[in-house]
């Protein structure tokens, strides 16, 4: 174990934000660079030895979280690295990105802050490219089989990179103009930085795996001709379609799917754009959606110079403690103060929106809400609570409801689907295509990038054994596992 009274003797520590003056006037991830280093082995002390590491139940990727603590407590670092990359592929992504459902499962936080798990493995990845243990591991020798992966986001990146090391050739396709699917272009440069994607793609270059950038399967080339043309195929192409509000004013200019707004920004970082098309500047801006890529466009809308932000949820505000409903060590909906809400702005719930008012030019001026509350299990309106505020730019970030259809991938491939329109699989992640499999939201739905991640893991298991009878790849999940949720 790591320090046996660390958890007794050493207190909770978190990692270091820059000043919210300075950071709102550039793109840099918001963390004070190497802020971390001087107290991550004191917090890896506080990892307990506990008997059963729920952790490991909390996080899919099964990640060997008591094992890579003991090692950075003890600073060792190349081990640490090791054990993380064991169960891992990509934990500079999952350090920056997961909300850390492990930290909810940690034992310690029972009754009291639970080990800074998430702190820890960005700490390992970070050192461990510092020091060049980061290097490419291509196969002892190739099997002669093809594999095609739709897909550049986490579920596909992962999946590749496991059949590539398998010994097989892997070519990665991804309808966008780079690699990284909503990492690269969902995900603002504040909350990771592409160089971090940039190098891994780039490890995996030199194990072997190819990458196709702008060709969309379905359109660009046959869904079904590409099955002819490979020995196997990873439908890793997410959960995009976002979920829309259709109210009185939708069509009014300036009201965007966040997945319209946030790329454009990145691109702008990408150095592709001077200026984003649509932008927050000098706007009142309202973000429909209280998730993680709502707090993404209020993050972006200061980057860019908003004249307020204001984020609407339809749900009531969580509380800062568990509820009795959600006990330990399950992943409870707790009210989250991001870097992006520590920048300004106001948060509304329990409202809905009712529709969008425009000016003549047809641009949205204004929206009107409503308050709500639930009542014997239904949403209902609240009578006299209507109000109005400014609305320049309105951005829906309410989720996603399936994968993309309208490209024709799913009819040419002739895929089934599930009873929620995800594309259906069976336990080795397999469709009801011969030789076609499904990893990611495609599959699940939307869900966080661990999951992702644990996805394209056991899909390239399966694969693997589809192509050469066995496999030792591993495979932390089945397509079936879920949260654990009360």
């Amino acid at each position: 174990m790591a320090d046996p009274k660390g958890f007794l003797t050493t207190g909770r520590e978190v990692a270091e934000t820059r000043p919210v003056g300075e950071r709102v006037k550039d793109w840099n991830e918001v963390y004070v660079p190497g802020s971390l280093l001087p107290i991550i082995s004191k917090q890896a002390g506080r990892c307990m030895d506990c008997g059963i590491p729920f952790c490991h139940n909390g996080c899919p990727l099964g990640n060997l979280i008591p094992e890579w603590n003991d090692y950075a407590y003890r600073e060792d670092w190349s081990a640490a690295s090791e054990r993380l990359h064991a169960t891992n592929n990509f934990p500079e992504f999952t350090g920056r990105l997961c909300p850390a459902p492990c930290e909810s499962a940690c034992v310690l936080g029972i009754n009291q802050p639970a080990v800074t798990i998430k702190n820890v493995e960005v700490s390992i990845i970070d050192k461990a490219w510092d020091s060049g243990d980061v290097t490419p591991q291509p196969p002892e020798r190739l099997s002669g089989k093809t594999v095609a992966v739709i897909g550049s986001g986490p579920a596909g990146l992962a999946a590749a990179q496991q059949l590539t090391r398998a010994g097989h050739t892997v070519a990665v396709f991804e309808r966008a103009d780079r690699i990284g699917g909503l990492l690269r272009y969902g995900i603002p440069e504040f909350k990771m930085e592409k160089s971090h994607i940039n190098r891994r793609i780039e490890q995996m270059r030199a194990e072997g795996t190819k990458f196709r950038t702008e060709v969309e399967i379905g359109k660009d080339i046959d869904a079904a001709k590409l099955r002819r043309r490979y020995d196997a195929v990873v439908i890793a192409a997410g959960a995009t379609v976002s979920r829309d509000l259709p109210v009185p004013g939708r069509d009014l200019n300036g009201v965007h799917f966040a997945m319209e707004y946030l790329p454009l920004a990145n691109k702008v970082q990408e150095g592709d754009l001077t200026v984003s098309p649509i932008s927050a500047e000098g706007k009142h801006v309202v973000v429909i959606g209280g998730g993680d890529t709502g707090a993404d466009c209020v993050g972006t809308a200061h980057r860019q110079g908003a004249a307020s932000v204001t984020q609407l949820e339809i749900m009531p505000q969580p509380g800062e403690e568990r509820n009795a409903n959600q006990p330990w060590p399950t992943f409870p909906m707790l009210y989250k103060v991001t870097s992006a809400h520590e920048e300004g702005g106001e948060r509304i719930y329990s409202v809905s929106t009712t529709h969008f008012e425009g000016d003549e030019d047809g641009n949205v001026q204004s929206l009107h809400l409503i308050e709500v509350e639930f009542k014997d299990g239904k949403l209902e309106q609240k009578a006299g609570t209507e109000r109005v505020i400014p609305a320049q730019l309105v951005t829906l970030a309410m989720g996603f409801t399936g994968t993309d259809q309208a490209n024709g991938l799913v009819q040419q491939f002739g895929l089934d689907l599930d009873e929620r329109g995800n594309i259906a699989r069976d336990e080795d992640y397999a469709t009801n295509v011969d030789g076609v499999y499904v990893a990611g939201d495609a599959g699940r739905g939307q869900s966080l990038i661990v999951w992702a991640i644990a996805e394209g893991r056991s899909a390239a298991r399966g694969v693997d054994r589809f192509l050469t009878g066995t496999s030792a790849l591993h495979a932390p999940i089945r397509p079936t596992d879920r949260s654990l949720m009360v």
